[in-house]
């Protein structure tokens, strides 16, 4: 199969190469190639097995039962975007990013990756067409029910889905918590807050706070497991509710991550207005959401990938800051602040009013 390009790469300046367009083009077609060989890698540990320093590829296909020449191949197509590093012919260490695929570090990213290049996914991408044209979620095309309907039925990727949640929200939380301070907070709602990962970590900043976890049936048995394990489970309650129907009183502030971005703004309005009349009578209540904020034009921005995840299997949106300062004023909140951390989410307040 021949090249894509047989000119010489252009040099920019410091004597860096700028790939061609007709290669960056190729890498864009491709994605879905690497995105398979990093669920090949992951679901192998292969950056497990490199945690102890560089190995070859026979040595890797020996401890994970597979072909040495297939994955050297795929470790090798991997080093090529800078996950992994090939040190020596055949051999690969570690790099800052597969150093977050190790499923058995701090902030792991394993699990995210995981669901991010399951199969389920694919099955599903190939519909996108669906809703480019129509605007509406794959779905019912694909599953025949809503994706979390979908979800409480199948169990398997109903784990894969939470396990990647709580992996996600390992990075995201420490990053939260360097730059917004929770002190002020008597008792925090974490509003389905899955297995209760970012709630507990909260908790455990701050002994003297108390925190209720409200989630939907199927999902409070795995965080009663969970956080009955954890020292701070005397001070957080679980709850089970429908946050479209109702939220619970009793929290001096709502916390809710990567919730909003999961609907419209009509049925975000309804989270929105229900956390409002939970809120009453609380002096300076407010709703803190981690979510992605949108930048304006060009520049890269996961957000802005994860956005068309939202409109394939949601129906939701990722929103600019204008977007979130509108869809509060109709809810009955002021946003006050929108604090960038290094995840890809944002901190943004709201205050009721």
């Amino acid at each position: 199969m021949s090249s894509v390009s047989t000119a010489p790469t252009p040099m920019v300046a410091g004597g860096a190469s700028q790939p061609q367009p007709s290669e960056l083009l190729m890498q864009a077609a491709c994605g879905h190639i690497v995105a398979q060989a990093l669920n090949v890698a992951a679901r192998l540990k292969l950056a497990d097995h490199l945690g102890a320093g560089p190995r070859s590829a026979a040595e890797l296909a020996k401890a994970t039962q597979t072909d040495a020449n297939a994955l050297y191949r795929v470790l090798r197509a991997l080093a090529s975007v800078g996950i992994f590093t090939e040190v020596a012919p055949r051999s690969f260490a570690l790099t800052a990013p597969a150093e977050l695929l190790r499923s058995d570090v701090p902030n792991s990213m394993h699990a995210m990756v995981v669901f991010l290049c399951d199969p389920e996914h694919f099955q599903a991408y190939r519909e996108m067409m669906h809703s480019v044209k129509t605007g509406e979620t794959i779905c019912q095309r694909v599953y025949g029910m809503p994706i979390f309907e979908h979800f409480a039925k199948n169990q398997a990727w109903s784990d894969v889905f939470n396990s990647a949640m709580t992996s996600f929200s390992a990075a995201v939380i420490p990053a939260a918590l360097e730059v917004y301070d929770f002190g002020s907070i008597g008792t925090l709602m974490d509003v389905a807050g899955g297995h209760g990962f970012v709630l507990t970590s909260i908790l455990d900043k701050y002994p003297k706070m108390r925190g209720i976890l409200l989630e939907v049936d199927h999902v409070c048995e795995g965080a009663s497991q969970r956080i009955g394990k954890l020292e701070c489970s005397g001070r957080c309650q679980i709850m089970t509710g429908d946050f479209f129907k109702s939220i619970p009183a009793g929290a001096d502030a709502i916390i809710m991550k990567h919730i909003i971005h999961d609907w419209d703004d009509d049925e975000a309005l309804t989270i929105l207005r229900n956390c409002h009349r939970a809120l009453a009578g609380k002096p300076n209540a407010k709703v803190i959401l981690l979510e992605a904020v949108l930048a304006r034009g060009n520049e890269p921005q996961f957000g802005k990938v994860l956005d068309l995840e939202m409109l394939l299997f949601t129906g939701g949106r990722e929103r600019t800051e204008e977007e979130f300062r509108t869809l509060f004023a109709r809810a009955g909140f002021q946003l006050t602040r929108v604090l960038p951390t290094k995840s890809p989410l944002s901190v943004v307040e709201a205050e009721r009013i």
